[in-house]
């Protein structure tokens, strides 16, 4: 087999398996309950793919790790500012509906800023940094990137299914309430690699 492919393959299946029950995952499902599809999925593969893209260099190039502390403790913040925009709810006029069904540049920016500091020192970052040290970088990021968002568009579809069957305040309240956890679990792992 080609080595590109073999790399390709490796890291989408480790990816992919890494990916099922991470939180990025359980993000992608509760921002598929806010925001449509495609912009979700897009702001998830952007961030991905710069993520992925510098965990290849590190694991290629330079073999070393990132301030994971306080970048953690950046992402912390930014899910409780999530947190607290989802549970203050967004009303809009008709005509704003009408201009918000056809702009979808804010979901991208806050589904790709999420993830993008959500998976700097996650685990899926540094099982791409530890393939990156083994296989070619380019099959490594092309396999690790299509893996996650494989696995995060499986969770878009179980959200989206589960926004059409629960009324709009239980999501409200269910999504709010998964951002603070993620940003107290972001905060509880800065804290303890910060104190280490």
């Amino acid at each position: 087999m080609d080595a590109v492919l073999l790399s390709t393959a490796v890291s989408f299946g480790v990816i992919f398996v890494a990916e099922l029950g991470d939180k990025s995952q359980l993000m992608a499902l509760t921002f598929a309950t806010r925001f449509k599809v495609w912009p979700v999925l897009l702001g998830i593969t952007l961030a991905t793919a710069l993520v992925h893209l510098a965990s290849v260099a590190i694991g290629f190039g330079l073999g070393a790790a990132l301030p994971t502390g306080w970048i953690n403790l950046a992402a912390a913040i930014a899910f409780v500012v999530f947190g607290f925009w989802t549970l203050r709810g967004d009303s809009l006029t008709d005509d704003e509906k009408s201009k918000a069904q056809n702009v979808t540049r804010s979901a991208v920016i806050a589904v790709g800023t999420a993830f993008f500091l959500a998976e700097l020192g996650d685990k899926t970052m540094l099982a791409t940094i530890t393939l990156a040290t083994d296989y070619g970088w380019f099959g490594v990021w092309v396999g690790s990137t299509l893996g996650m968002v494989a696995a995060d568009a499986l969770a878009i579809v179980v959200g989206r299914a589960l926004g059409k069957a629960l009324p709009e305040k239980t999501i409200r309240y269910g999504a709010s309430a998964l951002f603070f956890v993620f940003g107290v679990w972001l905060a509880v792992e800065a804290v303890l690699e910060l104190t280490s």
